[in-house]
């Protein structure tokens, strides 16, 4: 099973696939509503679990007033806890 830090980064990574993927098809047909639309969901959807990531685990970059925070917490690629 998929531990939730994990299953978050998962979805942050599928929920921001599905924005750029909308972006490539709105550069084709700019004048589809319903695109548009989702993309802005999704943007939606995407900074809620930004936040819980950041609220739950810590910043997942650098990038602003968390840049320290950042630093002294262990950096997203380091799996920890797992015996594989």
């Amino acid at each position: 099973m998929i531990n939730t830090k994990n299953n978050l980064k998962h979805r942050l990574m599928a929920v921001r696939f599905a924005i750029w993927d909308l972006h490539l098809y709105l550069d084709t047909h700019n004048g589809d509503c319903t695109a548009m639309e989702l993309v802005e969901s999704y943007k939606k959807k995407y900074f809620e679990l930004l936040e819980e990531y950041i609220c739950q685990y810590g910043p997942l970059t650098a990038k602003g007033e968390q840049g320290e925070k950042w630093l002294c917490s262990p950096f997203p690629w380091v799996n920890t806890g797992s015996d594989c």
